[in-house]
């Protein structure tokens, strides 16, 4: 059934979760129990994160029966082990200051305290701490809201025997998790922010320092700049120092490596 419309502040107040009209059964019906161990499918994604110890995970939702399929999910594998387990956001992190955690994988839609809430404080209660957000809210405000907030990952309970596994392990790398369509959701609102003005590849430089910066990566001297932009020697300088402070790099050499990654020279 499609997700609710987003009230103005989500982290605030959120609609139920679709499954908690359901009996737990049902709810729980998108997430189906492993196979046995001996007759499992190779996860999806990397293999297993190289660790002395399995990756230590708190896990978040106020439905029992869920957090059991989710537990299920993650324990058929080697470097995944669920320490901790919560029904609530304020039980989460009240969970998270008594355990060594590595990975909180939280609902969204929970009571007291919601999965986006509970980020914002696990974020400040643990800085290291990584965060996935495991949902059935397909839903764009809620992926921006969560990423936000500190998550590293957005996963949909209705694909979470597929994706999750391998989000916990991009998490534990440092690497963010999308699903597919959350990724067209990123890119549509920044090509939108980029054609109402509000968001600009290149404002990083102005076209002036742009054009110096070509020109030096094509070796010219700072009076060949002046001559062709005719400016004096003088606001080169002051340009190229600009660029060496914006762009945080070092001298000639490092500006014409970021001039080739910029597209604006030939290597």
């Amino acid at each position: 059934m499609p997700a609710p419309a987003p009230p103005p502040d989500p982290a605030a107040a959120l609609p139920p979760d679709p499954g908690s009209a359901l009996p737990p059964e049902a709810a729980v019906a998108s997430i189906p129990e492993p196979t046995d161990s001996t007759t499992a499918p190779a996860p999806y994604g990397p293999g297993p994160v190289a660790s002395a110890t399995p990756i230590r995970i708190l896990l978040a939702d106020d439905h029992a029966l869920v957090r059991r399929g989710v537990r299920l999910i993650l324990e058929r594998e080697p470097d995944l082990r669920v320490v901790a387990e919560a029904g609530d956001g304020a039980e989460a992190v009240e969970a998270a200051r008594g355990q060594d955690i590595d990975l909180a994988v939280l609902d969204i839609a929970m009571p007291r305290m919601t999965g986006l809430q509970a980020t914002r404080a696990l974020a400040t209660l643990k800085p290291g701490l990584r965060i996935l957000m495991l949902t059935m809210h397909d839903n764009e405000q809620y992926l921006f809201q969560a990423l936000k907030a500190g998550a590293g990952g957005y996963v949909l309970k209705s694909v979470a025997d597929r994706d999750l596994v391998a989000a916990c392990r991009a998490a534990m790398r440092d690497e963010p998790f999308l699903y597919p369509g959350a990724v067209t959701a990123l890119i549509r609102t920044y090509l939108d922010r980029v054609r109402h003005g509000e968001e600009n590849a290149d404002s990083l430089l102005t076209p002036r320092e742009e054009e110096v910066l070509k020109l030096v990566a094509e070796g010219h001297s700072s009076k060949d700049i002046a001559d062709i932009l005719v400016i004096s020697i003088k606001t080169v300088h002051r340009h190229r120092a600009n660029l060496l402070q914006k762009l945080g790099l070092r001298d000639r050499l490092e500006l014409t490596r970021y001039a080739i990654r910029a597209g604006l020279i030939e290597p």
